[in-house]
């Protein structure tokens, strides 16, 4: 049975909230190995554009005819960074279930799947228009990410126009985990991933909103609050949701046009949606 957002938010242990997540996903799923350029032999796998010729087995080639390259069981190589949008709106609340303790769980759960397979872990938030490195990879770097992202708290909003982020160059192969609402108002998150974007690093795009923001339906009159500016505005429901429903619609439309471009993966998220089936889905 699923766990759902509103039991994992009422956990505040991220750790015991991660396993538990973690266990759900690996139920009837054996462990993975990775696969590389070990010592210890593990199987056979076709070539593919890019493979070194040289680990072609020719032997089995002249019995097979086929272009067989011979794998090997190794350590991970790969550096996972997990990146968390702090800006003011990550503090929507809807049916008891928080944006942003959602988010933490879910990258907190991706992250514990990591520590078991051994890969290089570091987090980083965005807040107050800077890149802030919270968690260099490293020894006990897990655990770091645990107690960081506990404490982490959203405020303000993010409008940077840096031309670069020094603290994400890399010369690895690496994967970055991205959780936000992607909530704008001049394209500044889509250029923030656009300038991330490049061959070595895989971008997985968690957008996570609330079932209202998604269908708005509300009924009556409601004081709403921007969670970013603070700004507040008295309206009755019915009389906006044609026009709100149109502009949502059209946002995220928007979005994931816009986050087609190489090596980003988009995911439209709902608060109401288990986490171990959103990491199931990606895995």
């Amino acid at each position: 049975m699923a766990l759902l957002s509103s039991e994992l938010v009422k956990i505040t242990n991220l750790q015991l909230a991660s396993k538990l997540v973690s266990e759900e996903l690996m139920l009837g799923i054996h462990a993975s190995k990775r696969y590389g350029y070990g010592i210890e032999f593990e199987q056979y796998r076709h070539y593919e554009i890019g493979d070194d010729p040289k680990r072609i087995d020719w032997k089995l080639f002249a019995r097979t005819q086929k272009h067989l390259v011979r794998e090997s069981s190794t350590e991970s190589n790969y550096h996972i960074r997990f990146v968390l949008d702090l800006s003011g709106s990550m503090n929507y609340v809807e049916e008891g279930v928080s944006r942003l303790q959602y988010c933490k769980i879910l990258l907190a759960s991706i992250a514990y799947m990591g520590f078991r397979q051994g890969d290089q872990l570091s987090l980083y938030v965005l807040k107050d228009n800077q890149v802030h490195t919270l968690v260099a990879s490293g020894k006990q770097a897990f655990q770091r990410i645990l107690y960081a992202l506990e404490k982490a708290e959203a405020s303000g909003k993010w409008t940077s126009d840096t031309k670069s982020f020094p603290v994400f160059q890399q010369k690895q192969k690496e994967i970055l985990f991205f959780a936000s609402d992607l909530l704008q108002l001049d394209n500044e998150w889509i250029q923030f991933l656009k300038k991330l974007a490049n061959p070595r690093r895989e971008i997985y795009v968690f957008q996570v909103l609330g079932q209202h923001e998604l269908d708005f339906d509300l009924k009556g009159f409601y004081r709403f609050k921007d969670l970013e500016t603070g700004q507040e505005v008295e309206l009755q429901a019915e009389q906006i949701k044609a026009e709100v429903k149109a502009n949502a619609e059209s946002f995220l439309s928007q979005i994931e046009s816009d986050l087609k471009v190489p090596f980003v993966y988009w995911k439209k998220i709902s608060l109401k949606d288990p986490i171990a089936g959103i990491i199931r889905e990606i895995l």
